[in-house]
């Protein structure tokens, strides 16, 4: 440690100095893990007590350097008393003493506390000092300030043997003149012997502090690694077909059981899709064998009784034509059906509501003579896909022209208060009860068995109002008629409604 040189002149002017110490640590640490991998858990945990413990090694080598910065400022404020102490008796002595007369004195009389050295050195005079000022004096530092006084009061650190000595050496002046330099000394043994223990202590703590954050962030790992780890494994079992597995995640609610939940409601709506796609693959097998059998067997009847009659080629061609547009209409409705499983098969529009069942209205009213009645329509913009509602909104049409005879009444209505409502009411034969609840599934119908039909309108009603968020509601009583309204969220109103008027009959 260099000399630290103050303003003090003299020892009433005690100077004071702070030692700092500059700790640097570049000693790099390497391992090698060689062919070894660790897996996510294990890099986490890895890299997390790395962090740790290099903020603790920061922590506890900033403690130690505070504590010896501390303690070494408390020891050069106990050194300055001692020279402050002297300074004040030499300058008080009586007249006619001599400065060596009185410093003998004053080391014979003044207790140096223990640890602490004391020495005095007076030109042409021997060296004055305390106990242990011989081991002092042979330091080459506390030798050149005794024979050379410095101008001002200076500190050093300097080493007797094994043990550091922490110095204070000011000049001793009278009336503007050098007349020798006192220089005081304190062991630093039980500086290191604390700093020892304090590195100690530091350490166990910061040992204790890492296990603790190693055990909390593995526990949290464990946990959070353990949902990961069924996520994959149910991933896998999904990729290899088994779509029946489910995490089944039990926990707090936080990221990581949302995260699960979602993950499972993924699969069950992937394993519904699935499902239902067999299911459509099932149903269409099924339902184009019919039509396909009749033209097939009708061309063969044909074939075998000859071509000559005119009359019956035209009448087999009718058949046949018959049913293949009989399969043509199954095909489209479904393909409806499947794209209705797609995330995209609503595709939304502004639409008026009150121009949308007028123009209803005037399609249905050419399809049979009934007698067709038009509620009050509120006057309203919805935000839906226009061509598919108007398409399940027919087809409840044609089921109640179906169920109804002439002057049977057919009526069409709409509101708006609470959810968009849309319904069509028929004075019909009805539904019998054990049928209703199976009329929205594929390929069921209610229908006598005179007319002809595949049972998918009423599964394309529902599923255009599931599209839409909302749902399908029948009522019905044999001999009194039936009612299919479609429920639609209000969210699908784009205007406030406004005053409403008749919309004509």
């Amino acid at each position: 440690m260099g000399d630290e040189r103050g303003a003090v002149q003299s020892l009433t002017q005690r100077g004071s100095g702070e030692n700092a110490a500059t700790v640097r640590s570049g000693t790099p640490v390497t391992g090698a893990l060689g062919r070894l991998r660790l897996g996510s858990a294990g890099r986490l945990l890895l890299l997390h007590g790395v962090v740790v413990a290099l903020v603790l090694g920061v922590v506890s080598v900033q403690v130690i350097r505070d504590f010896t910065v501390h303690y070494q400022s408390t020891v050069l404020a106990d050194l300055g008393d001692e020279l402050t102490g002297y300074s004040a008796a030499y300058l008080g002595r009586p007249a006619g003493q001599s400065l060596e007369a009185f410093s003998r004195s004053y080391l014979g009389t003044h207790p140096v506390p223990t640890g602490e050295v004391l020495l005095i050195g007076l030109p042409h005079q021997p060296i004055l000092g305390s106990g242990h000022a011989a081991d002092l004096v042979r330091v080459a530092r506390v030798r050149t300030w005794l024979s050379t006084p410095p101008a001002s009061t200076v500190t050093d650190q300097v080493k007797v043997g094994t043990v550091s000595y922490l110095t204070l050496a000011s000049p001793i002046t009278e009336a503007g003149v050098t007349r020798g330099v006192v220089v005081a000394a304190a062991s630093l043994a039980q500086l290191q012997a604390e700093s020892n223990q304090v590195a100690l202590l530091a350490a166990a703590e910061a040992a204790v502090a890492l296990v603790v954050a190693l055990l909390s962030a593995y526990l949290i790992l464990r946990r959070l690694l353990r949902t990961v780890g069924a996520v994959t494994a149910t991933a896998v079992d999904a990729s290899q077909g088994d779509l029946s597995r489910r995490i089944g995640y039990r926990g707090p609610d936080d990221e990581v059981g949302r995260m699960a939940a979602a993950f499972d409601g993924m699969l069950t709506k992937i394993a519904a899709t699935v499902a239902a796609q067999r299911q459509l693959l099932a149903d269409v097998s099924h339902q184009l064998r019919t039509p396909l059998t009749v033209a097939r067997g009708h061309l063969e009847v044909l074939r075998r009784s000859g071509a000559d009659d005119p009359e019956d080629v035209r009448e087999t061609t009718a058949l046949v034509v018959e049913e293949l547009n009989q399969m043509s209409l199954l095909v489209d409705q479904l393909l409806l059906l499947g794209h209705s499983l797609e995330p995209d098969f609503i595709q939304p529009e502004p639409v008026d509501l009150r121009s949308f069942m007028a123009d209803l209205k005037a399609s249905a009213t050419v399809l049979a003579e009934r007698n067709w009645v038009l509620a009050e329509v509120p006057d309203a913009v919805l935000f839906v896909d226009q061509s598919k509602l108007r398409g399940a909104l027919l087809n409840l049409i044609d089921n109640a022209v179906k169920a109804t005879q002439p002057g049977d009444t057919i009526k069409l209505s709409a509101s708006s208060d609470g959810a968009v409502i849309l319904g069509v009411m028929d004075t019909g034969r009805g539904i019998p009860p054990q049928l209703q609840q199976s009329v929205f599934d594929r390929f069921r119908t209610a229908a006598p068995s005179d007319q002809r039909g595949a049972g998918l309108g009423l599964a394309i009603v529902k599923a255009v109002a599931e599209g839409h968020g909302g749902s399908v509601h029948l009522e019905s009583a044999l001999g009194q008629g039936t009612t299919v309204t479609m429920v639609l969220p209000v969210s699908i109103l784009r205007a406030g409604l406004v005053d409403t008027e008749e919309a004509g009959v």
